[in-house]
């Protein structure tokens, strides 16, 4: 019975995953839309798609609860609040990255996400950190400082994505609430500013003429394909091991860089290599150090 769970856990990491990896390609198909407008657009149709939901799943009235208790607790609604306007400030960073032929910087800051990550648990948690882990950061930041000295512009798409990514799971870490309420609001408190910015813009890509238009079926499209991920991933990464989660996590980076160099033809130089080395190294050694201390926590379960 175990076994089926972990098995099952690990289908649905994986499928989150690959699907995230996926948006690249998504993304690319509107890449005559502004990013901005795309991200309006997923905002307001993936609040959507959750209410409904929410609805058939017959949840609505415990989703009701939690929004009177947050509204009820400052704290915790200012740290959703927070989480909301981080993650689409992630999305829009993600979709012009794409439509704008930057998939590899894109690439490059989801590799480096996990280890901005502990920086903050650091900072903000004061969780404890490794050597060897500190030997990661090291590396990681080496790979970095090396990209912007030999290019001499600092790889701003990478650092800045990895940087909300982190942030978003910090202020989750913050605010207790699951993955389908907690996705809902995120996206019913910055819906009101998403449909103010589709009104006021002169012109607008989605068209009521031609309701059926492929451009139309994408923007749609967008809000069930933020919100299927991120569901899959919710339920996938309590049955399986973290050191597992944290292995699986780089499918989405390796795909978007296959897809950047070979089907995007986007240049990857003598720079990139040492700097994707410099972070893959960096990545291992972390890697490492968390499968160590979970066999540790799975042989003395008392320390």
């Amino acid at each position: 019975m175990e076994n089926k769970k972990t098995n099952l856990g690990i289908i649905y990491t994986f499928s989150a995953y690959v699907l995230w990896g996926f948006m690249t390609i998504y993304w690319k198909q509107l890449d005559n839309v502004p990013a901005g407008e795309i991200l309006a657009y997923r905002i307001v149709w993936a609040s959507a798609f959750m209410l409904l939901l929410v609805i058939v799943l017959g949840k609505w009235l415990p989703f009701w609860q939690e929004c009177q208790s947050i509204i009820k607790d400052r704290k915790k609604l200012a740290g959703i609040t927070a989480a909301s306007i981080v993650i689409s400030l992630n999305w829009f960073l993600f979709i012009w990255a794409v439509v704008n032929g930057h998939v590899l910087q894109a690439s490059l800051g989801y590799y480096i996400n996990p280890l901005i990550s502990i920086l903050l648990g650091v900072v903000f948690l004061k969780e404890s950190v490794t050597k060897t882990q500190k030997i990661s950061f090291i590396l990681a930041a080496a790979g970095v400082l090396y990209l912007t000295f030999s290019y001499g512009v600092f790889p701003w798409i990478s650092i800045l994505l990895a940087l909300t990514f982190a942030l978003y799971g910090l202020l989750k870490k913050t605010v207790d609430i699951g993955a389908m309420f907690g996705l809902t609001i995120e996206t019913l408190l910055i819906t009101p500013v998403a449909l103010i910015y589709l009104w006021m813009i002169p012109r607008n890509s989605f068209s009521f003429d031609a309701l059926f238009s492929m451009t139309n079926l994408y923007l749609i499209g967008a809000g069930t394909l933020t919100a299927i991920p991120l569901l899959l991933f919710a339920n996938g990464a309590k049955q399986i091991p973290l050191a597992m989660v944290g292995f699986l996590q780089y499918i989405t980076p390796t795909m978007m860089l296959i897809l950047g160099v070979f089907f995007y033809n986007e240049t990857f130089t003598h720079a990139h290599l040492v700097t994707f080395i410099l972070i893959w190294t960096a990545l291992f050694i972390y890697m490492g150090s968390v499968y160590n201390k979970s066999k540790t926590k799975q042989k003395y379960p008392s320390q």
